[in-house]
């Protein structure tokens, strides 16, 4: 029987592509300004938007961790750029993001991975570990997960620990017992190597291991997941 009792994963580029949704949802945040602050964003290319958006994050450091609240400030000083009121662009933040986050959700799961999930589910505790603010619980895959966990939530985003000992404390289990899979190398693998935790790297696009430690567990497909967690009990 396998050591691992519990699984956590990461969510984007792990279990879904983001970059679509993520442009999709920026696409309907934007449409809905146009039509609720006209002025706010017409004037700006992708690239002139990017850079406003680097300035407020650059001006608000204390939200580096907080994601959603940082998106709403940035829309909130895009109103005020042009004029509009304190009021109304924090009225206008809020609704917009809305828009935002709900188009966000509009992922479309790997194939394999409501099919490995589904193998999964029955033997292990199952949780989920993210830097974004995607909630797990609005996706297809909702049925399966135990618990999920936000770095917004707890105040700082991998590789700090803190997100994986929070895993350790919902699901009652210790780091030994548990398996974290990611396809980011820093975010994922280191941050759950220095929690303790068994680190896989879902590597799909096979690249070389970019770090000077030595490489972890690797798959290219989570179908091969489910036979590697079980071999950890082998070790």
């Amino acid at each position: 029987m396998s050591q691992i009792q519990l699984i956590t994963f990461d969510l984007d580029d792990t279990l879904w592509a983001v970059k679509p949704a993520l442009i999709r949802a920026e696409q309907e945040q934007n449409d809905w300004l146009k039509q609720h602050r006209p002025g706010t964003v017409e004037h700006h290319t992708h690239e002139s938007l990017f850079e406003f958006k680097k300035s407020v994050w650059k001006r608000h450091p204390e939200l580096a961790h907080h994601i959603s609240k940082m998106r709403e400030q940035s829309l909130y000083e895009l109103q005020i750029a042009v004029g509009y009121t304190p009021e109304d662009a924090r009225i206008g933040a809020k609704e917009a993001f809305e828009v935002f986050l709900h188009f966000r959700h509009k992922v479309e799961l790997y194939e394999n991975a409501l099919r490995v999930l589904e193998l999964l589910h029955p033997h292990y505790t199952l949780g989920a570990i993210t830097n974004g603010n995607a909630d797990v619980y609005k996706t297809d895959a909702a049925e399966y997960f135990d618990f999920a966990i936000l770095a917004e939530e707890v105040g700082a985003s991998k590789p700090a620990p803190i997100a994986f000992e929070e895993a350790l404390k919902r699901s009652g289990f210790r780091a030994h017992q548990a398996a974290h899979i990611g396809d980011h190398w820093e975010h994922d693998v280191l941050g759950a190597r220095n929690a303790g935790f068994h680190a896989i790297w879902l590597n799909a696009s096979n690249v070389g291991w970019p770090h000077d430690s030595e490489p972890p567990l690797t798959i290219q497909s989570l179908d091969e997941l489910p036979n590697l967690v079980a071999s950890l009990g082998e070790f």
